[in-house]
Parts: structure tokens; C-alpha cells; sequence
């Protein structure tokens, strides 16, 4: 048997192992495992940025934001579609991969603006149109995944039915994402997937292999924030990183990264952590700072000294 044979022969047990597995409704955990000194990898949201993208102190563009992460020693880089220049062109497109590319970042996302509790008509095959349009964007891209929210219940909707609502569009982008290569990453965003057991309930129910979790660390505002993350980890596809953390009754808090990458690194997650800041102090001097802070326990944790 020569070379070629040998290859073709042992990649056919694989391939149907692969294909056994994505059959699976949504992200299934059991696809993965932890590594051992795996490094994580490091981005920023340009949401952490907001106030220079947009409005009154608008004096930056995605490119001036990819330039400044590579600055800041980044890995990747999450396009948030509110800074896209509009109309989207395919040339605008290629200039954002290009630059990207050519300043050692990865893009990590493309995390859009949605409402998926819509019942069945004109308002949610509106979403849904607009969201095909995002995963033709993303795959241009070479985006991995697309922040997803659920949205919360309509008037008049009842949270059952907003909830079955969404499993319905969800299963139909999914059909298309998948197609495209692009996972739908579910944020755990309020509404319907305000705590651990709604999101949870969504996400099992889904019948994509496309389907996971954009975890937010800062959006449960529940009594064991800490636990609810560790419940949804397994299922991430994307993690955003907050600095601050909301226990129900208790007020913000600082997070502990160190505690966030134990759980990540503990349930198998392999993908970028990415900073999301959203807190007070202006994001010129945070950001900075929190980025080589996130680096230095990411190095710890690599080393097995967290």
C-alpha cells in the first residue's frame, strides 16, 4: 500500500465518525476535551469601543480598531455589525479581511442585533432575512461565529410561547449557517435566555450541530453567576468577557478571570475569551490594562499555575 492508499484508507472511519457526531442536535460537549496547556486566545470586542465608533466622540473606524488590538498584543478581533459602514459592499468587505489578515488578528465574531420571539410572519421573516444576510457576511469573513440573541417576549406573547418562538427561527438560520460554515452563537442576553435553565432549554432543543453559546460572563444576574457559567460552558462556541459581574441582590462585582478560565479550561472550551468592556472608565486606558492582565493569567493558566 503506498502513501496515497494509506491515507485514503485511514480517512474513511474518520469521516464517518465526524459525520456521526455532527448529526447531534446543537454543540455537543462530548466533541471535545480539555487540553493541558493549550494556550487560550486573546480578543477584543469593538464594542469595548462603542463611544469612539459612533456618535458624538466618534473619531475611529473597524480599521483603526483592528490596528489598535494588533497595539495591544490581541489575537483575534470581534466586528460588532453596529460599526460596519453601511451600505456593506463586498469591497468593504475585503479591506476589513485584508487588514485584519495583514495585523496578525483573527475575526472572531460578528456579533449582530436581533429579535427571534417573534410568532410566525412578517416580523420574523424579516429577522430571519436580515440574519441570512449576517452569515453571508460573516462567512466573507472567514467569522467563525454570529452573536445571537433570543429577545424577549412580545406583547401579547406569552414566555412559553416567545420561547417556542425562537426554537423556531433558530432552527431555520441554523439550516442556513450551517451551510455557510458559521456557527449561531446564542448569547445568554436577558429576555428568554435570562438564566441558565432558559437558555439551556433553546439550546437542546435546537436541531443544529450549528447551534452554541456565545457566553457572556457578565449577563446572569442570578444568585450563583459563577455556577450557571460552569452549566453553560460546555456548550460555548464564543466566550465574551466582562470585568465586572451582577449576583443577583448584590451589586457589580469584579470578576474573577482566573475562576472564568478554571471553568473554561474545565469544560473543554478551545476558542478566543475576548474582552467586552463595558465598564466606566474610559476604554483607552481600561482596555489596555485589562488586556495585559486577561494575557498574564491566560500564560499562568498554560503553565498549570492558576
Amino acid at each position: 500500500m503506498n502513501r496515497r492508499q494509506l491515507l485514503l484508507a485511514g480517512a474513511a472511519p474518520v469521516s464517518a465518525a465526524l459525520l456521526a457526531r455532527t448529526g447531534a442536535a446543537h454543540v455537543d460537549p462530548k466533541e471535545r476535551q480539555s487540553t493541558p496547556g493549550a494556550p487560550f486566545r486573546l480578543a477584543v470586542a469593538a464594542y469595548s469601543y462603542r463611544q469612539y465608533l459612533q456618535g458624538a466622540k466618534k473619531n475611529m473606524d473597524l480599521f483603526d480598531f483592528i490596528r489598535k488590538c494588533a497595539e495591544l498584543g490581541t489575537d483575534g478581533v470581534e466586528l460588532t455589525e453596529y460599526y460596519f459602514e453601511k451600505p456593506i459592499t463586498p469591497e468593504y468587505l475585503m479591506r476589513l479581511k485584508r487588514t485584519a489578515h495583514l495585523w496578525g488578528q483573527s475575526i472572531t465574531g460578528t456579533p449582530i442585533g436581533n429579535q427571534f420571539t417573534h410568532p410566525a410572519g412578517p416580523e420574523r421573516d424579516k429577522q430571519i432575512e436580515t440574519y441570512k444576510k449576517w452569515v453571508d457576511v460573516s462567512a466573507d469573513l472567514g467569522s467563525p461565529a454570529i452573536r445571537t440573541f433570543a429577545g424577549s417576549a412580545p406583547k401579547g406573547v406569552s414566555e412559553a410561547d416567545a420561547r417556542k418562538n425562537a426554537i423556531e427561527t433558530l432552527n431555520v438560520v441554523c439550516e442556513y449557517a450551517g451551510k455557510r460554515g458559521v456557527f449561531v452563537g446564542l448569547e445568554n442576553h436577558g429576555g428568554v435566555v435570562a438564566t441558565a435553565d432558559g437558555l439551556l432549554e433553546i439550546v437542546k432543543a435546537v436541531q443544529s450541530p450549528w447551534l452554541g453559546i456565545n457566553l457572556d460572563t457578565g449577563n446572569f444576574r442570578t444568585e450563583d453567576p459563577y455556577g450557571d457559567l460552569a452549566r453553560c460552558a460546555p456548550y460555548a462556541v464564543t466566550v465574551q468577557f466582562k470585568v465586572e459581574m451582577f449576583p443577583k441582590g448584590q451589586g457589580a462585582q469584579p470578576a474573577d478571570f482566573g475562576r472564568i478560565l478554571k471553568i473554561l479550561r474545565e469544560t473543554g472550551y478551545r476558542g478566543f475569551v475576548t474582552l467586552e468592556y463595558e465598564a466606566k472608565e474610559d476604554p483607552m486606558t481600561a482596555v489596555p490594562r485589562y488586556v495585559a492582565e486577561m494575557r498574564k493569567l491566560m500564560r499562568q493558566d498554560a503553565s498549570g499555575g492558576l
